[in-house]
């Protein structure tokens, strides 16, 4: 039987870990050094992994990825990402702090119903996650502005200056088109906040920047955008434009109810920026009085 198995293997680089019967529970290191034992003896059953991804990337990839997560499934998500998307050691611990695999794949949206491929459909789905860190803004330093004042445009023009980080916050194959986008149709002009264009989906990509709670109207706006960046913009070869509203907070049920009523392609995330982040972390005083705690 054991010769049968071996005459089964296929070459390294082309077949899927799930082809080898293993038996290991969970990918490891001993010594900080990779046990080939674990390649040899346990299956990977879990969204094609192949041999030539998990080579693919270095050795402190793989520690890192060890160290910050839980589960095989987490695991190989992230060794599939990092392979596919070339990322760098300091992006994968920026996917890892942002904890990607928890949000991916999850913002509310009506793809499936207004997307007619539904490969395509699939792919805009595991493009956008639910909530993205835009840990390169920081409300409190927006020039000591009042809360009033930090509004929209704020936002917009930090995420502008920073449009690289931000694209690497959004996903894959994006490039930026332009902020405060000028259209038109009928006479009527409309500025919406911010215009990418995605590669894969062969889409043009509108996001409406929006700084307190999501509202139902703000659909409507974006639909309106799409309707036109449809009508006047999109080349003949590309996808529907697709939509998303980015904003503090948003109850998904209420969301994924109001956005099944429209034609155009939409999802709608949130966001967490650098102050919010450190409002959830310990003072250094809280900090040090753990530190000093007798057991």
């Amino acid at each position: 039987m054991v010769d049968d198995l071996e005459n089964k293997q296929e070459s390294v680089g082309t077949q899927t870990l799930a082809i080898r019967p293993l038996a290991v529970d969970e990918l490891d290191y001993d010594s900080r050094i990779l046990k080939t034992d674990i390649l040899t003896n346990r299956s990977l059953a879990v969204n094609n992994l192949t041999w030539e991804l998990f080579f693919s990337i270095g050795f402190s990839h793989h520690y890192e990825i060890l160290l910050k997560t839980n589960s095989l499934e987490e695991r190989i998500f992230y060794i599939k990402k990092a392979a596919e998307n070339h990322w760098s050691k300091d992006r994968l611990i920026e996917e890892l702090k942002a904890d990607v695999y928890h949000h991916n794949a999850l913002i509310p949206n009506n793809f499936i119903q207004t997307i007619s491929n539904k490969v395509s459909a699939l792919k805009a789905i595991e493009m956008f996650k639910d909530n993205y860190l835009l840990d390169f803004v920081n409300m409190e330093e927006l020039d000591a502005r009042s809360k009033e004042d930090v509004d929209e445009r704020v936002l917009e023009q930090k995420i502008v200056q920073n449009v690289k980080d931000f694209i690497m916050t959004f996903g894959r194959d994006f490039t930026f088109v332009g902020n405060q986008y000028h259209l038109e149709k009928f006479g009527v002009e409309q500025f919406p906040d911010l215009l990418f264009y995605n590669r894969e989906l062969a889409a043009l990509v509108c996001v409406e920047l929006k700084f307190g709670d999501f509202k139902p109207a703000y659909l409507g706006q974006l639909s309106a955008y799409l309707r036109i960046l449809d009508s006047e913009v999109k080349k003949p070869f590309e996808n529907p434009s697709i939509g998303i509203v980015l904003c503090k907070t948003a109850s998904k049920p209420f969301v994924e109810f109001l956005i099944q009523g429209y034609e155009n392609p939409m999802g709608v995330a949130t966001y967490k920026t650098k102050d919010e982040i450190r409002s959830l972390l310990p003072s250094e005083e809280q900090l040090q009085k753990l530190l000093t705690q007798d057991d």
